[in-house]
């Protein structure tokens, strides 16, 4: 079909086609109607294809956005609307994105949970059903355009459609599109909605988003039936199977649950029973992450397609840093060497007219009122109109003279006492009217001037929390105002409290509130006059100001100013007296009052005021009155020009003949242009003259600055400038470059005002003045200028006080300038051009843009589909030390997602190809949700502060801060590696000790240390003390469930040997699972297999509620530790064998399983005792934050020593208590909770942490009632209570609770002490008697279980400051608490006796100094003799296990743990007398993930996540092909979920330099943790590309 414009269409049809798109525009007309009466128009007109009827080809035609049609204006609907309207625009943003066509910009959708998306768009694709359904187009095209005949989707040979070929088709989209929508109209936008929809669909972004959303079933990672995600008995311990050898080790397989075919289910419908093959997912056929695992997922497919994308070029690269308060360099933008400069001489300051003497002219208004008011008391000053148009109310100059007057009488002499009256002369009265009671309002207006008290008047509060109305408190506040002058019914109207009080505004002082009705004001007496006198230097009236930042500001105005003003206006405008005057602006500010208020009356002129209730209800009321009072002049903005222009068919018999002048007051807007050419072009034929059209300048400062002259002469054609945008963004003027895209044109706003002085300086800097070709602020000279902002001496000295200099240095002139806050030029024959507010500059990279420029582009983009018009606001943040663009519109309810998404990727590139400017953040939020001004437009403060704070609620953000943010470090490039020997002689010449430490000698042997064997122990124990109690368990009522003396155990522990014997058929050394909960069958039956010989394995027990996610890992223990038999419980005996059991393994591969409910009464004939020392006593087997599982050998020599340190640090004998709350399968935990009593004969209070969910006080009340002196837990029981007690502190008081005789409270774990949780726990518990320098942490890895421990004596740990920057470059910089960048480390307590610690480099192996960061390598007797896996990887074994120095001690033999951190010499003393060394644990390597070329901890950046909104519970990151994924749980509605996703990135960008690639939001729970309270950021990883985390949102940040 040809375009439009081509087609050979007579005048009338174009001119009606115009009117059907405003209708359609306007909504008057439904989609339907229009094409309809669309086609029957244009139908005689087009070329039909042969064999198809006019009417379906009219029907399948896109709807049409002209590009050229003269008449056409689209509609709008704010205040901010009217200035962006373009077609010459329009054009251009087509024509950019035909160029980025060409570019293929793949953007990957968001994808929603069902539940977020506002009007699913699954409708939009539901599966064909068995119909007799032939064509399918899934074009991606916008609103069906694109083809008659698209690809096909054949029926299957049973009727029905492959479900799978549906799916496919719907994401690839069909790439057939790109041939046919060549073919389809391009006419205006829609053309450009065709051209993106080609790239789009050969890109394949179709519509990703929507097929995996209905909750799956699918086993994985996070559905742990109803157990609690933090439970610390159950944790979903998910593991990746043993390495195979040729497996690279960092990211094998998980084979646990997940197999591909479930990785993208969709709930199929039994559609037709023959086999399909799978899915594939947008070019996921195959693809392999960072590590070459394979994965098959819908969710990679999209990150690789966001991956292609940050592929593309980005803008050039920068060459010089400037130094960010540290070695991290920041890039900071280098001025291009072709940007344009300014080339012109300097400008001259143009001289307004002189001011006119006239000998009538009032000398002051107060006299001109007077004068009016009793020489022509009948003529009229102002009507009021009511909502239908009707003259409401005429007031006239008498009346207006007479009130006024009653008005200051009242004001004076009625409020407050006779002898303390409460106003004074001078005193500010703030003026509260609506909008359409323009009379009461210029009653007390008056009345204010002729009791010389000075107006401040504002916007009626409409609830007690206004956007911006706090900030209007603040204003009256500084004023000092403490009365309200209002109307009756405004009155009325505002809230009351129940009993009948005005509330106090949020910010606002305490105000009485007078009305000023004549019928409630007292007359004053006849010998009262006021006193009149002429215009001098008090203040006038104090005008409202909202700043950039939503403050407000009051400026002052003389009433010489004043006076002045009124004179300038009335010499420019040539008004006259009694001239008619239509008056469609707010009266009570700018433009409106001077005009409508003011002026008005100084030449006894007749106002006719239209509220902007009116104008809603019919917004042609204006012209209406203009024809009806043969009104010579109205003030009007351009927004009601094009309201009219959109509604002016309705009307018949308009004739604007009577108007000399047509004054628009936004005039300054360059976007208005395009208003005024159309409503010359549409009512030239009603009698308006080209000339009459006025626009002009003005701000709040400086009064008007400039205005266009009515003239008679219609031969002067008004001053047009066409501009080059590239240019204005280096501030330069440059006439239209060739490329005729990026272009702004501008009106001329007339010559400066009578009398006054204007220049134009550099915005920033000194005032120096610019040249001719520059663009700059334009200052004013004049009396007739506001004089300070009220209260803020500051603030006005820099712009009431100006001194513009030239290029010598000179001050032009001795009088003071004041800067208007308006961007331009002045241009021949002294016109001046506006091209922007200072308020809408954004500073980008070096350029300058304007908002209302970018709003113009992205409002040129097909805006009328998907938002509205009027209701988009832009603005810049501040990340990362330069401004960031975000775009801000109102959704139209009835868009779809992509839809949205299209035109939100679309608008990015418009935007980037006419301004070169990338766009940070655009967000789309429901319609009629952004805070409004009081006259309907976006409160842009009150925006952007909600999106700061993440209370915005958008229904759709696209980030773009790979292609915005330039200015981030260089990655960092390693150095080649200083050798070892050369570190360890660097750091002998530097006077640095070499970091070694080691814990105190195992020192002399006591009783039991004379057994090598804890079998030996236990039975001399039973022999010497067979009553003492070692073991006591207690149960979620703190009551105990049982206990176990020496002889019990010693007893029980036989019989489960001769169990093993008899019925396990066991030999010496065979492998044993315990499938236990936590409890003493687990003791007993461990010290039974150690009986027998056997070497004991202790495994979780799968989780009753979560069969599917627990069980594989228990099968895949017992399976890889080669175990010949399970020892269990009968409870858990029959959970392995239940149907749930049975569908999650395999249960016939289970080895022979024993529950030892029942025992045999016999005893084993011969207790077995090891041969040698070195043989495995136990396997120790966990799951390590990165998903790997690790089994460790551990021998009888390294146990006995490992329950000696332990008994050494703490001190333990059989007289004390120890209470236990740990888990008791690995690690210290299961050390403490098995062995150590055994050996030290202490008493073991154990409490599961599993109780503690059902009563979160039990481990403190057991800890208090046993008075006990040590007591162990993890970080889940610390956050457990916490979190469950932090309010229940005072009632645990009076509950008896008592934690005073504490004095070692021990946090098991194996990562970088959790300083904040700890420090709020000691805080917390601090009013029970909690010492806080009883809690501490230990620390332990794989290959040694335990090496630090806060033993009872030693200093209290210390904690130091470092560098998080220096870290990030493996470097340690100590700095002092609270400065920049600073990060918290505590030492994870004192060295276990017997243990040595050295720090080495983990690439070189050399030996590093005291406070360098580097790999802690152990040596100690209870170091774990090596990994137990079925394939014995010997090589990854002897590095683990025995490394040896390069350089220095290489004799020695040391466990590398694989964790990063350093020791460092501090000034306090052992017990042994000895410096103290303290060990400070920064994190794991196999969880820093390697960012520009930068070593970063997840913790530190979840830290900085966590801590940007108070809805974000837990946040993890994990890298994904080199991008970063945050992941946050969201606590709170999913309407907040959209908020966090800026607020993440910026966070991320500020305090790491990082830019976060995918945002995902969950639920909370999502995040796996381990028992030891680990995050499994693997598992997380696995499920997220698996698409098994059901998440509320995803967002890709491009």
């Amino acid at each position: 079909m040809a375009d439009r414009d081509t087609l050979p269409l007579p005048l009338e049809v174009r001119a009606r086609l115009a009117e059907l798109e405003l209708e359609l525009s306007e909504g008057d007309i439904t989609q339907k109607g229009y094409e309809k009466k669309r086609a029957k128009l244009i139908g005689a007109y087009l070329p039909h294809p042969p064999g198809v009827e006019p009417s379906v080809q009219a029907e399948r035609r896109p709807p049409v956005t002209p590009s050229s049609s003269r008449y056409h204006r689209r509609r709008s609907s704010g205040t901010r609307d009217e200035r962006y309207r373009s077609d010459v625009h329009t054009e251009a943003v087509q024509a950019a994105l035909a160029k980025h066509k060409e570019r293929k910009m793949a953007v990957p959708m968001p994808s929603k949970r069902r539940s977020l998306v506002v009007q699913t768009s699954m409708d939009a694709y539901t599966p064909p059903g068995e119909e007799h359904m032939t064509i399918q187009d899934t074009s991606s095209g916008s609103d069906g355009e694109g083809s008659l005949h698209g690809e096909g989707t054949p029926t299957s040979s049973h009727g029905s459609i492959s479900m799978e070929h549906w799916i496919s088709r719907a994401i690839h989209g069909s790439t057939t599109s790109s041939t046919t929508s060549s073919s389809s109209t391009q006419s205006g936008g829609s053309g450009a909605a065709g051209r993106l929809a080609d790239v789009l669909a050969q890109t394949h972004v179709g519509p990703l988003a929507y097929l995996s959303l209905k909750r799956k079933k699918v086993p994985g990672p996070v559905e742990n039936g109803n157990s609690l995600r933090r439970s610390c008995e159950f944790g979903s311990e998910l593991v990746w199977p043993p390495l195979e050898p040729e497996e690279n080790h960092s990211a094998p397989p998980d084979v646990t649950s997940y197999a591909s075919e479930h990785s993208a289910q969709v709930e199929r419908p039994q559609v037709s029973t023959t086999p399909r093959p799978t899915t594939k997912y947008g070019n996921a056929e195959l693809m392999e992450t960072g590590d070459g695992v394979p994965v098959s997922s819908r969710v990679s497919a999209k990150i690789q397609q966001l991956v292609n994308t940050l592929k593309r070029p980005k803008r050039p690269p920068l060459r010089e840093f400037f130094v960010d308060d540290f070695e991290e360099l920041l890039e900071v933008q280098q001025p291009d060497p072709n940007q344009p400069r300014p080339e012109g001489a300097q400008m001259l300051a143009i001289r307004g007219e002189q001011m006119g003497v006239v000998t009538n002219w009032p000398p002051s208004l107060e006299a001109a009122l007077q004068r009016w008011g009793t020489i022509s008391p009948k003529a009229p000053c102002l009507t009021t109109m009511d909502t239908n148009g009707k003259a409401l109310y005429v007031l006239t100059y008498g009346k207006l003279w007479t009130r006024s007057m009653k008005v200051a009488y009242n004001i004076l002499h009625k409020l407050g006492t006779k002898q303390e009256p409460m106003l004074r002369p001078g005193d500010r009265v703030a003026l509260v009217f609506p909008n359409n009671d323009p009379a009461a309002f210029m009653v007390a207006f008056y009345g204010c001037l002729l009791a010389e008290v000075v107006p401040v008047p504002i916007e009626v509060p409409l609830t007690r929390k206004d956007a911006g109305s706090q900030q209007i408190g603040f204003l009256l506040g500084s004023c000092g105002v403490t009365v309200a002058l209002t109307s009756d019914a405004c009155h009325k109207g505002l809230p009351k409290s129940p009993t009948g009080e005005i509330p106090q505004f949020k910010g606002w002082p305490k105000l009485l509130w007078f009305v000023t009705e004549s019928k409630h004001l007292s007359k004053p007496p006849r010998d009262w006059y006021p006193h009149i006198k002429d215009a001098n230097n008090d203040t006038a009236y104090i005008e409202y100001k909202t700043c950039k930042d939503g403050s407000v500001l009051g400026v002052t105005v003389m009433r010489i100013a004043m006076l002045t003003h009124c004179q300038g206006l009335t010499q420019s405008c040539c008004y006259a007296e009694a001239e008619t005057i239509v008056n469609v602006l707010d009266f009570k500010k700018d433009v409106g009052l001077w005009h409508g208020i003011l002026t008005s009356v100084m030449n006894m002129m007749h106002v006719i005021s239209i509220p902007y209730s009116l104008m809603k209800v019919n917004p042609l009321s204006w012209i209406q009155k203009v024809c009806q009072y043969k009104a010579k002049v109205a003030c009007v903005k351009s927004r009601d020009m094009h309201w009219a222009l959109v509604a002016h068919r309705d009307q018949r018999d308009i004739d604007l003949s009577s108007l000399r002048m047509l004054l628009v007051a936004d005039g300054s807007n360059p976007w208005s242009i395009s208003s005024c050419d159309a409503f010359l072009n549409v009512f030239q034929s009603k009698g308006l003259r080209a000339e009459v059209i006025c626009p002009c300048a003005s701000s709040p400062e400086a009064l008007t600055v400039a205005i266009r002259r009515p003239t008679d002469d219609c031969n002067l054609p008004p001053g047009r400038g066409v501009l080059s945008m590239h240019g204005l963004s280096y501030g330069v003027i440059r006439v239209d470059t060739e490329e005729k895209l990026s272009v702004l044109t501008v009106q001329d706003v007339g010559t400066v005002m009578p009398g006054a002085l204007m220049c134009v300086v550099k915005p920033d800097g000194v005032p120096q003045l610019c040249k001719t070709d520059e663009i700059g602020e334009v200052c004013v000279c004049s009396i007739a200028t506001g004089t300070s902002y009220y209260g803020l001496s500051g603030m006005t000295k820099n712009t009431f006080e100006v001194f513009p200099m030239s290029s010598s240095g000179a001050p032009i002139s001795e009088y003071p300038f004041t800067r208007t806050g308006l961007l331009g030029f002045v241009g021949p024959g002294g016109l001046a051009f506006i091209a922007g507010k200072m308020d809408g500059l954004m500073v980008v990279a070096g350029r300058r843009h304007n908002a209302d420029d970018i709003v113009a582009t992205a409002l040129a983009v097909e805006p009328m589909k998907f938002v509205y018009r009027g209701r988009i606001a832009v603005f810049s943040i501040t990340v990362l030390h330069d401004e960031r663009i975000v775009v801000v519109a109102e959704q139209r309810p009835d868009s779809t997602e992509e839809d949205s998404f299209q035109w939100m990727s679309r608008v990015l590139q418009a935007i980037d190809g006419i301004h070169q400017v990338g766009v940070y953040c655009l967000a789309l939020v429901p319609s009629n949700t952004l805070p409004k001004t009081p006259l309907g437009g976006i409160h842009l403060s009150e925006t952007k502060q909600q999106f700061l704070e993440g209370s915005l609620h958008p229904c759709n953000v696209l980030m773009c801060p790979h292609t915005c943010v330039s200015n981030l470090p260089k990655p960092r490039q390693k150095q080649p590696e200083i050798g070892p020997a050369s570190v360890m002689v660097g750091n002998l010449v530097s006077g640095k000790r070499i970091a070694q430490a080691s814990g105190r000698d195992l020192g002399q042997m006591e009783d039991n240390d004379q057994f090598l064997f804890l079998s030996e122990v236990l039975q001399w124990r039973a022999q010497t003390t067979p009553d003492h109690v070692l073991y006591t368990l207690l149960n979620s009522r703190g009551a105990i469930a049982s206990s176990l003396t020496c002889l019990q155990l010693h007893k029980r522990a036989e019989k489960i040997a001769a169990l093993l014997a008899e019925r396990g058929h066991l030999q010496d050394g065979d492998h044993v699972a315990l499938v236990y909960p936590p409890g003493i069958d687990l003791i007993a039956a461990f010290y039974g297999c150690l009986y027998c010989g056997c070497v004991p394995i202790t495994v979780r027990p799968p989780h009753p509620q979560n069969i599917a996610t627990t069980l594989p890992t228990v099968k895949m223990i017992v399976e890889v530790s080669r175990s010949a038999c399970v020892m269990t419980s009968q409870a858990i005996c029959k959970l392995l064998r239940s149907k749930e059991a049975t569908a999650a393994v395999d249960v016939r591969t289970w080895p022979p399983v024993l529950d030892t409910d029942d025992l045999p009464k016999k005893k084993p004939p011969h207790l077995q005792k090891p041969s040698n020392p070195d043989t495995l006593a136990y396997l120790d087997f966990s799951v390590s934050t990165t998903g790997m599982l690790a089994g460790v050998k551990m021998s009888h020599t390294a146990t006995s020593a490992f329950c000696r340190s332990i008994k050494l640090q703490c001190e333990l004998y059989p007289s004390r208590e120890v209470a236990i709350c740990l888990d008791p399968y690995c690690g210290l935990g299961f050390v403490l909770w098995c062995l150590c009593s055994v050996y030290s004969g202490h008493q073991s209070i154990l409490i599961p942490p599993s109780e503690l969910e059902v009563n979160p006080a039990l481990w403190l009340m057991a800890v208090s009632q046993y008075r006990v002196r040590d007591t162990f837990c993890s970080y889940s029981v610390m956050e457990l209570c916490t979190k469950g007690l932090g309010l229940q502190t005072e009632q645990l008081k009076t509950r008896g609770l008592d934690l005073s005789r504490v004095r070692t409270c021990v946090v098991v774990a194996e990562e970088r002490p959790r300083i904040a949780l700890t420090q709020s726990f000691s805080k917390l518990f601090k009013d029970l008697g909690l010492h806080p320098r009883a809690v501490s942490t230990s620390f332990g890895c794989r290959v040694n279980l335990a090496i630090c421990l806060q033993g009872t004596s030693g200093p209290d740990p210390t904690t130091v400051f470092v560098d998080m920057r220096a870290l990030r470059h493996d470097r340690v910089r100590l700095v002092e608490r609270g400065s920049p960048h600073s990060l918290p480390l505590m030492e994870s307590g004192k060295i276990l006796p017997g243990v040595r610690i050295i720090i080495a480099n983990p690439e070189t192996k050399g030996p590093l100094g005291d406070s360098h960061l580097g790999e802690i390598w152990v040596h100690s007797s209870h170091n774990a003799s090596g990994y137990f896996t079925v394939y014995g990887d010997e090589s990854l074994q002897s590095d683990h296990f025995s490394s040896r120095l390069s350089f220095g001690d290489t004799q020695t033999v040391w466990a590398r743990t694989g964790y990063l951190g350093f020791l460092r010499r501090t000034e306090l003393t052992d017990a042994s007398g000895e410096r103290h060394d303290a060990l400070y644990v920064v994190g794991a390597l196999d969880e820093a993930m390697e960012l520009r070329g930068m070593r970063y901890h997840p913790i530190d950046i979840e830290t900085s996540v966590i801590r940007t909104h108070k809805s974000i519970m837990e946040c993890a990151v994990f890298t994904w092909t080199n991008l970063l994924v945050v992941v946050v749980e969201l606590d709170g509605s999913e309407q907040e979920a959209l908020d966090l996703v800026p607020l993440v990135t910026n966070s991320v960008l500020e305090e790491h330099y990082l830019i976060v690639g995918v945002v995902v939001v969950v639920d909370v729970g999502v995040i796996p943790i381990n028992s030891r309270g680990e995050k499994q950021r693997m598992h997380l990883r696995d499920g997220f590309l698996a698409d098994q985390l059901d998440p509320i949102y995803v967002a890709y940040n491009m």
